[in-house]
């Protein structure tokens, strides 16, 4: 899908830290627009760090294959072949990566590969966990975590938003580092990215097909039949295409399409709560 007019706000930025919190029970209002307001940046990094200790686990069991039970009746019917005794040996090195790569020892007969989606999802959350982890203690000038799990990498760095308050380039870089992480294992996981309706017209097709992506903070025409006025936009000649407008065009589509800017802003608002909904 091609977005021209777009762009898409890349929240892995370096600021000294990664993601993560548990529940420490932070209030605000949790709207993420990163305004400067600290308690709604704390609000929001907790979220995203509930989030992402709620689905983690899941991510873990999707990674493990499936194992064939000791107390399951046989597959195969009785007096046909009976299939060879352990693993193959392209089961055993998977095995192996996964066990080096994450800690994992299953037991038992696999039964189906491990998907490598997964895997890199779990390394790359599992990675950034720890550096986040880090970085805080680094910037606060706290001494060097001790090893964890991440779970409880999570919990430790939640339990530090508090001290963390007075930095806003801190706060605004664990809840980015969260919202990233977390939104990864989602989609691992086969959620959909989420998508709000919006009144007015689209200026071009004059449908009702406004829909904001608050993950790319862009509102998109999905009316795939949409054509502009220009005769070089590849609306013409690729049917992925999408007209969109970020966020410095929003005043004028909102004009143009007879639609609310105040409405426009809210319903793009990148939030853990519209993500952990969904």
């Amino acid at each position: 899908m091609t977005t021209p007019n777009t762009s898409t706000p890349n929240t892995r930025k370096r600021a000294g830290t990664h993601a993560a919190t548990g529940r420490p029970g932070h209030a605000g209002n949790g709207n993420g627009n990163g305004n400067g307001n600290g308690n709604g940046t704390i609000a929001d990094a907790t979220l995203w760090i509930e989030l992402l200790l709620r689905q983690f686990p899941e991510l873990l069991v999707e990674l493990a294959p499936a194992y064939r039970s000791p107390s399951a009746p046989p597959a195969a019917p009785s007096g046909s072949p009976s299939s060879p005794a352990g693993p193959t040996r392209a089961e055993r090195e998977e095995a192996l990566r996964a066990e080096q790569a994450h800690g994992l020892t299953p037991s038992g007969s696999r039964t189906s590969p491990l998907r490598l989606h997964i895997s890199d999802a779990v390394r790359d959350i599992s990675d950034g966990v720890v550096e986040l982890d880090e970085a805080v203690h680094d910037r606060l000038r706290l001494p060097r975590p001790r090893r964890e799990q991440v779970a409880g990498r999570l919990l430790r760095i939640a339990g530090l938003l508090d001290r963390a308050a007075d930095d806003d380039v801190l706060l605004e870089h664990i809840r980015d580092e969260a919202r990233r992480m977390a939104r990864r294992c989602t989609r691992a996981l086969g959620g959909a990215e989420p998508v709000v309706r919006v009144s007015g017209r689209c200026p071009w097709c004059d449908s009702v097909s406004l829909r904001a992506f608050p993950a790319r903070r862009a509102v998109l025409c999905v009316n795939p039949a949409c054509r502009c006025a220009d005769r070089t936009c590849d609306c013409r000649t690729d049917p992925a295409h999408r007209h969109a407008w970020s966020e410095g065009a929003w005043a004028r589509l909102a004009a143009e399409s007879g639609g609310n800017l105040g409405e426009l802003t809210a319903s793009t608002e990148d939030t853990a709560r519209r993500e952990g909904t969904r």
